[in-house]
């Protein structure tokens, strides 16, 4: 069994990961940041090594610096977390070459999900539905345009290293292609280092549910049911559920099937997600996987009751799958609880928590790293906690997630607690009358 983890992230997961980890008997090492040295995750590990300045480029990139961390603190595995390096296959190989274990799945398999051209065409092969689109990358105008043509518009051009909303551009015409081929290959190879592109077909209704699959060493993959994601702003996931409003148990069994194969056409072992556009005729596609735990993970552990988290050390650790297949049995909702100002376009909102109270009572869980007095850096993700609520039913949950918001109280910060409020009171949310469009037709101060 690992006897020491170094966990390379920080916040709620970095927590996440020592309470599992303290429950297995594993000892922990914190890393951090001079931002973050007064945080509750270098409080809590057994040990704790600063790796560099706020920014993340000098400190929770630096993948030196966290290799030295391991090495001096005799740390034989390595969490990342979710964010940071967790898709990282550099970092992966280089933990092996250190004969340290990267609790994640193999480096071929993260570079095979983290190419979403290349994931496609895996997909595909594995007979898992994909978008129609290209067979691979686009590699000019001139195909883009022919492609285009046999598809039709509207389209997307994808950034082959996008992901999480990002490198995406909406196209509507073959004016709009010629325009905006060049500029988004130019944006690409700035935000990526790679500038190739692929095209697929905008599906304009549908919803986002993702599938959590986990595998083990010996080639043992289940797949853990699906939640549902298609509360957005600008692809950025707001409210996470499971199970779906939508799904069947025929839907679950087809995706769960698909993401099983998918899975294992890269040999794929330990937490992983495999996302779906799903139609409004319940035709699935996949979309993306995250190598890597979800931020959405509770609300699985919630409905089925496993905790993913510690199962996923064991599985790095070489052991086979203690969990199986089961249906949920519960529901349970998950808002994401930011740093932002929802009455200002949802600008960030750093700074100090002069006043805190989190909620409880039955059924309502806190995953969250803040504290009164805490200050809020602007160097980092926004996220101040996850309010995740379960409940037998999902009319149940919503309305234990509105007594539990209206007990929530952050002062000093701005925060999405008043946006939350207004969609647990939505008619459409309420009714699960809603696709990854929602926010985007409808102004959430008017639900």
């Amino acid at each position: 069994m690992i006897k020491k983890i170094l966990i390379a992230n920080r916040g709620e997961i970095a927590l996440r990961v020592i309470r599992a980890c303290k429950e297995l008997g594993i000892k922990t090492v914190a890393v951090y940041s001079e931002a973050d040295k007064v945080s509750l995750h270098v409080t809590f590990a057994d040990e704790a090594v600063c790796i560099g300045p706020p920014s993340s480029k000098e400190s929770y990139l630096n993948i030196p610096a966290i290799i030295a961390a391991a090495n001096v603190t005799n740390a034989d595995a390595i969490h990342p977390g979710y964010g940071f390096l967790a898709e990282n296959e550099n970092f992966a190989e280089i933990c092996d070459d250190h004969g340290i274990i990267f609790i994640g799945p193999p480096a071929d398999a993260i570079r095979k999900m983290g190419n979403k051209s290349i994931a496609k065409e895996s997909m595909a092969k594995a007979n898992v539905p994909v978008v129609p689109g290209s067979n691979g990358i686009v590699k000019n105008l001139k195909d883009a345009q022919r492609i285009a043509s046999d598809i039709g518009f509207p389209i997307l051009l994808k950034a082959v290293a996008g992901g999480g909303g990002k490198g995406m551009r909406r196209v509507e015409s073959m004016d709009e292609l010629e325009r905006f081929f060049a500029l988004t290959r130019n944006e690409a190879e700035s935000a990526f280092n790679n500038p190739d592109l692929y095209i697929e077909k905008l599906i304009e209704t549908a919803r986002h549910i993702e599938i959590q699959v986990i595998g083990d060493k010996y080639g043992n993959i289940i797949h853990l049911n699906e939640r549902e994601c298609s509360i957005q702003r600008r692809h950025q996931k707001l409210i996470e559920e499971a199970p779906s409003p939508i799904m069947t148990p025929a839907l679950r069994k087809a995706m769960g099937e698909a993401a099983v194969e998918g899975a294992r056409a890269v040999n794929y072992y330990g937490p992983g997600t495999i996302e779906f556009l799903v139609d409004d005729k319940n035709n699935f596609y996949f979309m993306e996987m995250n190598t890597r735990i979800q931020v959405e993970h509770p609300v699985t552990e919630e409905s089925i009751d496993v905790d993913l988290i510690c199962e996923q050390i064991k599985v790095a650790a070489g052991e086979k799958l203690s969990i199986s297949p089961r249906d949920p049995v519960r529901h349970s909702i998950e808002c994401r609880i930011n740093a932002e100002d929802p009455e200002n376009n949802f600008m960030p909102s750093p700074g100090k928590i002069e006043s805190l109270h989190f909620p409880g009572g039955p059924g309502v869980r806190i995953d969250s790293h803040i504290f009164q007095g805490y200050n809020m850096p602007p160097f980092y993700d926004s996220l101040l906690a996850k309010l995740i609520v379960t409940a037998p039913s999902r009319q149940q949950a919503i309305a234990k997630m509105r007594r539990a918001l209206d007990e929530f109280v952050i002062e000093g910060v701005k925060t999405t607690i008043p946006f939350h409020k207004k969609m647990m009171n939505s008619i459409d949310f309420i009714n699960g009358n809603f696709d990854t469009k929602f926010l985007e037709k409808n102004d959430w101060k008017n639900l």
